[in-house]
């Protein structure tokens, strides 16, 4: 095998010229495929971020309890002591509450607020453009904070945060007829700025409030009417963790609330089925294949065609006692090292064309986690280039290892 490759090597050497033009296709086509691959899989990863953010990190359980005669809800501070309890029974290391609250909104746009722990910004993904989320430092300070987005933030003239700017927020409840109620009105100290999020043409002016600062200026029944309890916990013992905090969390509560605990990550809606990113990988799978297909087919016709020209050259090996075998490997390996080589110059191409600025600013701009090339996709390109050699050689050895002395030597 060794002899084999060393006078593949040397075959390409010698037709260097041949073998350039006639793989320069290889090359491309392998850096299409390469690149699909890539791609796919690091704009998964785009797609997982942006999940992340609306329904959280796998796997993020949400707990709730009700009377199921009455409707009623516990009392506030009664859910959050359970919570806290059975977050710590469990070693639960991330977990928050979520409330809705609602602001009284600008002229031309909406209002809205998230009452959250410090937690929630990990949980969800939250980006940021400008300062940071939620620290020790802003739970400790006798001020509410805020993070907000940059429509609101672009209202108050974009101050330096350095600066420790504030951000008037006006609260409203409805009344039992329907019609707004304020509920008071304060000063938050912007720590941080979100990106804009576009919702039906309009962007909606949001922030974020710390729950124990926003349950210290609004009534208890406000806040605790809307309130998530969420914690992240381990994919692989899901399952079980959620019996054990349904149990937990019920007990902790007494007799006549039902306790429920659900996942609202999107990995367990994959699992029941769902894959939002299974059509465009099926997609790009598709058009990879179809590139790397074309470059196969460019090949063989190259090869067949060099292999006619090289028929002479076969017919005095074989008269020099090259067994068909030998022929056989011989041209198969020079098509498979052929192909390697040029399947390695593609993957660096593929590599390089990902990698260039116009690519990341567009592609992956805004994600949290930085985006690498999967070696995979680098070892599949590899291994298909490999692959596409064999493939493409075999018509060409056989033709050649069927050649017979006389009649070659007379071509």
């Amino acid at each position: 095998m060794a002899s084999s490759l060393a006078e593949a090597w040397q075959e390409l050497r010698v037709h260097r010229m041949r073998v350039l033009l006639s793989l320069i296709v290889v090359a491309v086509s392998v850096a299409a495929f390469t690149a699909v691959v890539a791609l796919g899989q690091m704009l998964n990863q785009g797609f997982q971020e942006s999940m992340e953010r609306s329904s959280g990190r796998p796997a993020l359980v949400s707990l709730s309890a009700y009377n199921p005669e009455t409707g009623a809800l516990p009392d506030a501070a009664v859910l959050d002591r359970a919570f806290a309890e059975t977050m710590e029974r469990h070693g639960i290391e991330w977990s928050s509450r979520a409330a809705w609250l609602e602001a009284v909104p600008p002229a031309d746009g909406w209002a809205e607020l998230r009452a959250v722990d410090a937690d929630f910004g990990v949980m969800h993904r939250v980006p940021l453009i400008e300062g940071a989320w939620f620290g020790e430092r802003d739970e400790a300070r006798l001020v509410p904070t805020a993070v907000i987005n940059e429509s609101w933030w672009q209202r108050l003239g974009a101050p330096a945060l350095a600066s420790s700017p504030r951000v008037e927020i006006e609260l409203q409840t409805w009344s039992e007829d329907g019609a707004p109620a304020p509920s008071g009105s304060f000063e938050a100290i912007v720590v941080g700025v979100t990106p804009d999020q576009n919702t039906g043409g309009q962007y909606t002016q949001t922030g974020y409030l710390l729950y124990e600062q926003a349950a210290a200026l609004v009534a208890p029944e406000v806040l605790g009417s809307s309130t998530q309890y969420e914690a992240w916990i381990p994919p692989e013992t899901a399952e079980e963790l959620m019996e054990s905090m349904r149990a937990s969390f019920g007990l902790h509560l007494g007799d006549g609330y039902l306790v429920d605990a659900y996942r609202m990550d999107y990995d367990a809606q994959m699992q029941e089925g769902y894959d939002p990113f299974g059509p465009l990988l099926l997609v790009l799978g598709g058009i990879s294949v179809l590139v790397l297909s074309l470059g196969a087919l460019s090949l063989l016709n190259i090869t067949l065609v060099t292999t006619r020209f090289r028929i002479r050259e076969i017919g005095v090996r074989r008269s020099f006692g090259a067994t068909g075998a030998r022929v056989f490997l011989s041209v198969m390996l020079e098509s498979v090292v052929g192909t390697v080589v040029a399947g390695a110059a593609g993957i660096v191409l593929a590599i390089f064309a990902l990698r260039l600025p116009i690519v990341q600013e567009n592609l992956f701009a805004g994600l949290q986690d930085a985006v690498a090339f999967p070696m995979s996709a680098a070892v599949t390109g590899l291994l298909v280039s490999a692959g596409v050699g064999a493939l493409t050689g075999l018509v060409p050895a056989l033709i050649a290892m069927r050649v017979r002395p006389i009649d070659a030597i007379r071509f």
